[in-house]
């Protein structure tokens, strides 16, 4: 098979379903995860007929720690190695950091923070060996912020996958592999109506600074493709997190403070 294989995390939706079609569009064979199998089956159907690539529905939990190794094992199962990785599955818990019960936290930190950094480190030795590779970690514009309350893991874990990419990024340029960092701002998709908080935060923030899913991904390829480290997808968001570097912590903290009870009136 001389097409290209992609892993693409948290694809039942949102910016993994964009992801699954940008990649199928510049002719790479696609496996998409995520927990809802029949959504992952008819979007793995939809690529085979409108791309002419394979597309392959595994299921798979990663809040489940025995994931990762068992998406690998399926691959391996088809024959295939993985040549790209878009670590895109995440969701928040908007309720505080007491406000849940540390069960709740633990699954989280698995799905976002440990299962992209095991899935990477799977892929890393055969990508260095063959001289191709392409990781997306999908962070988010909240990772150059100090922290915000509310939504309390959610920004430390998007910190992290943006230093993780970096790093990655300084390790494997020179060994044919790009690692980039994806940190789009208010993007459409089903993310802000798992949580609840869609309604309020079209209220609190404007349309202009709001993008679309298949925008963020186009731009997360092109940035992966040119091999840039980071990447900030859409006009306000790239001032957005220029601004976030150079102002003091104690500014942005209180804004994001004020910010968040507007949201929770």
């Amino acid at each position: 098979m001389s097409r290209r294989l992609v892993l693409i995390t948290g694809a039942s939706a949102g910016i993994g379903l964009a992801f699954a079609r940008v990649y199928a569009s510049h002719g790479w064979d696609v496996v998409v995860t995520g927990r809802r199998a029949d959504r992952l089956e008819k979007l793995a159907e939809e690529i085979k007929l409108r791309f002419g690539v394979e597309a392959f529905a595994v299921p798979g939990d990663l809040s489940d720690p025995a994931t990762p190794e068992k998406l690998m094992a399926a691959i391996t199962a088809l024959g295939r190695q993985v040549d790209g990785l878009v670590n895109n599955a995440g969701y928040s818990i908007p309720e505080g950091f007491v406000g849940n019960v540390w069960d709740s936290h633990r699954h989280f930190l698995q799905v976002l923070l440990h299962a992209p950094t095991e899935l990477a480190h799977r892929v890393l030795p055969g990508m260095i060996e063959r001289k191709f590779g392409r990781i997306i970690n999908v962070a988010s514009l909240a990772a150059y912020l100090p922290g915000s309350p509310g939504d309390t893991l959610y920004g430390p874990v998007k910190s992290y996958l943006l230093k993780f990419s970096q790093g990655l990024h300084l390790e494997t340029r020179d060994h044919g592999v790009h690692v980039s960092a994806l940190c789009p701002g208010w993007t459409y998709s089903e993310f802000h109506d798992v949580n609840g908080t869609r309604s309020k935060l079209s209220q609190s923030f404007p349309e202009w600074v709001w993008m679309g899913a298949d925008e963020v991904a186009r731009e997360g390829y092109l940035a992966a493709e040119a091999n840039r480290a980071a990447c900030v997808p859409g006009a306000p968001n790239k001032v957005a997190a220029a601004v976030l570097k150079v102002l003091p912590d104690d500014w942005t903290l209180e804004f994001a403070s004020d910010r968040l009870r507007k949201i929770n009136r």
